[in-house]
């Protein structure tokens, strides 16, 4: 058997060295996209905190680590508290080892709720606090989305706040090229029955609307998840979307069935889908939104998260070659908001300890997204974070999607067991748009679901 060694997240911190070695990257009170008011307040209640120490262990490397390290450089100057930051290939087994054997960082930064649960219920966490809740609440746009992310069961089955979002990513996009939407004379829909009205018009109009690709090695199918996801949430309450990620519902319950029978609506047309329905499940995600960019255009809207522009052809820049809007939702639903789905990273504590209280304290701080979002790959929810502080239009736009959001649910496939969220979800969204029914696959996903109770 091949045996993996690891070494703790601990002794990896002290390897990786002092987080704030690095200078400042923006001088305290210049620029007044800043909000330095706050960053010396902080420094004021917390600055006689030198001789401290903290370890932090996250799933940020290389650019990402550097931006985060460029965060905590801020927090150690305002604290004067040692911070050791690190990472691992393999975080998710390594936080895993270390909280077993005894030996956790202070604090760890997570991307995955089920794993946080899952330290949570074995008594391997921390509760963060009613404080943390009220912050989330009074702070966050979509407040009471956060707590209900933050919150999970202790040992004692009791729940608690155990994690503080911090660094999220937004999903419910549509991409398109703003130069082939003006020579057609479109506009940006405002409502899913807009989207919808658009898709059919583009077909009138001799063109093709929509490029999908499920393709994705042994992945293939994840992309249709999301839009299922999506549709959820634009078609049934909050409530109802948690129950099917925990399956309190089932997978065949007539709520999802209309979620992916909606997918169904524009990826099993023929007329709609760049190469027709049959070619789904065969186009690489990476490929499929090379069809905006084609002369003419193969399709006019593609539907994925913020991170496809890195397989735009080279040389794309978002805001001006390309662009997206925030998938609409139905005018029908008025009652249901601006839901938005995305992922994102918690920060949770292994380990309770002033320190880590105190960089809890500097997360609060507007200043502590603010430098983050001046730079790149950093959106946040928090409202008195200064919008101006992005580093760009694209960032900035996608903020305010996260700000306007009345609910914000995680990535559903990711919360639910492996089995399903990276298995058959995948493989029956495949299977659907190669001709299956929803109630057939949704009945295949949940038998699966079944065996493993």
């Amino acid at each position: 058997m091949k045996k993996i060694f690891l070494m703790t997240a601990a002794v990896a911190g002290l390897l990786a060295g002092a987080a704030g070695a690095a200078d400042l990257k923006f001088k305290p009170g210049e620029d007044a996209k800043f909000n330095w008011a706050s960053y010396e307040e902080f420094k004021k209640a917390h600055g006689g905190s030198s001789g401290q120490s903290v370890t932090i262990f996250g799933p940020w490397r290389g650019e990402d680590q550097a931006l985060f390290e460029s965060i905590l450089a801020y927090f150690e100057d305002a604290t004067g508290i040692d911070v050791k930051y690190s990472s691992s290939e393999n975080y998710e087994q390594q936080i895993v080892i270390d909280t077993q054997a005894g030996s956790p960082p202070d604090i760890a930064i997570l991307p995955q709720p089920g794993l946080i649960a899952d330290l949570a219920s074995k008594g391997h966490l921390v509760p963060l606090g009613d404080d943390v809740k009220t912050w989330l609440l009074e702070n966050y746009a979509a407040g009471q989305s956060w707590v209900d992310l933050a919150t999970y069961k202790g040992k004692d089955g009791n729940p608690a706040i155990y994690g503080f979002p911090y660094k999220i990513d937004v999903k419910s996009l549509v991409w398109y090229v703003p130069e082939n939407f003006e020579d057609a004379g479109y506009e940006v829909p405002k409502t899913m029955e807009e989207l919808k009205a658009l898709t059919e018009k583009i077909v009138a109009d001799g063109g093709t609307p929509w490029c999908i690709g499920l393709g994705s090695g042994g992945a293939t199918g994840w992309p249709a998840t999301d839009w299922v996801e999506d549709l959820m949430l634009r078609t049934q309450p909050a409530d109802v979307y948690d129950k099917w990620v925990s399956n309190e519902i089932k997978f065949d319950d007539p709520a999802v069935l209309g979620a992916i029978d909606e997918f169904g609506w524009f990826a099993k047309n023929d007329k709609f889908v760049d190469g027709g329905a049959s070619a789904v499940a065969s186009t690489d995600f990476r490929d499929s939104p090379k069809g905006l960019f084609a002369s003419p255009p193969k399709c006019y809207l593609h539907h994925q998260a913020s991170f496809i522009p890195s397989f735009f052809p080279e040389g794309t820049v978002v805001g001006e070659d390309a662009d997206f809007f925030y998938m609409p939702p139905y005018e029908a639903k008025k009652d249901l908001g601006n839901p938005v789905l995305g992922a994102g990273t918690l920060a949770i504590l292994t380990k309770d300890t002033p320190a880590a209280r105190v960089f809890f304290d500097f997360l609060k701080t507007p200043i502590a997204h603010e430098l983050w979002m001046a730079q790149s790959s950093f959106l946040t929810p928090y409202k008195a974070a200064n919008k101006e502080a992005y580093a760009n239009g694209p960032m900035a736009k996608q903020g305010d999607i996260l700000l306007n959001a009345t609910t914000f649910r995680f990535d559903g496939s990711d919360l639910m067991p492996g089995k399903i969220g990276a298995g058959a979800f995948w493989t029956g969204m495949v299977d659907y748009t190669g001709g299956k029914s929803a109630a057939d696959v949704a009945a295949g996903i949940q038998k699966v679901w079944d065996s493993l109770k």
